[in-house]
């Protein structure tokens, strides 16, 4: 172990990002985070949306109007943060906490390649499990034109949510409560009263994506001193990048230690 260690973690301070690593990266935490059992976990997310979709059909409002409000509370204000929040913290915090990280932290790949890598596995894990779901719940309340909208707006916030959640798994061993006290103090208390703090959070910009785009939707979801479509989407993509960046910061000096290790 001796030899090893420094050698791996030279090549890494000596290397950047590799894209022709990261796709290797990315495949090895999809087998190693997601077995059966995960996978079947995630399909919960999924029958959620749906459910949500269900509620909107008995609505006493237009279906996009009924729609867009049970999508505020219920698509965007849960199973998007939870389903996510499962995701990323497969894809780095559990395996920081079993010790199984370390097959992947002494490779010669960069830091930030690893965490491309982990971040890539989480997003496309997520798009199948809750963009494809939320578009399928689009469907089901009778809004076929919102499918758009809903896909688009899942996918931004998924990968933002995942970024978020990679850092708060590289940062600390207990990933899971700080990655929920995210969602509900950060996001649900604070970014509820504080447009400031609202527009730095993915579900609120998720929220925003499609309070531009979806159909009905602008009287219901829209707040004032938040950036909406397009705009919403860019916002969005510089979370998730900046996440990325103190993530893979981060991970250069993780502390690996066995399963009930600090």
């Amino acid at each position: 172990m001796s030899t090893t260690t420094p050698r791996a973690s030279g090549a890494r301070r000596r290397g950047w990002f590799e894209p022709r690593l990261v796709a290797v990266c990315a495949g090895y935490a999809f087998r190693a985070c997601f077995p059966t059992k995960r996978r079947i976990g995630l399909a919960l997310p999924a029958a959620g949306a749906v459910l949500f979709a269900l509620l909107a059909r008995v609505i006493p409002d237009s279906a996009p109007v009924a729609l867009a409000q049970v999508a505020d509370g219920g698509l965007f204000g849960v199973v998007l943060p939870v389903g996510c929040l499962v995701i990323g913290d497969a894809v780095l915090g559990a395996e920081v906490r079993s010790g199984t990280l370390h097959f992947t932290w002494l490779s010669p790949a960069s830091y930030t390649t690893i965490v491309a890598g982990r971040w890539l596995a989480g997003a496309a894990v997520a798009v199948a499990a809750l963009a494809v779901p939320f578009g399928v719940a689009a469907v089901v309340a009778g809004v076929p034109e919102a499918i758009g909208p809903l896909a688009l707006a899942a996918v931004a916030g998924a990968a933002a949510y995942v970024a978020v959640f990679v850092l708060l798994g590289a940062l600390t061993r207990r990933a899971v409560v700080w990655s929920l006290g995210f969602v509900v103090l950060g996001e649900r208390l604070l970014g509820t009263a504080l447009s400031g703090v609202a527009q730095w959070c993915p579900g609120w910009e998720a929220r925003a994506v499609y309070a531009r785009f979806g159909p009905g939707a602008a009287d219901t979801l829209h707040r004032s001193g938040i950036p909406e479509g397009g705009a919403a989407v860019v916002r969005l993509a510089v979370i998730a990048a900046v996440a990325l960046v103190v993530a893979a910061l981060r991970l250069g000096r993780l502390r690996l230690s066995g399963p009930s290790g600090d």
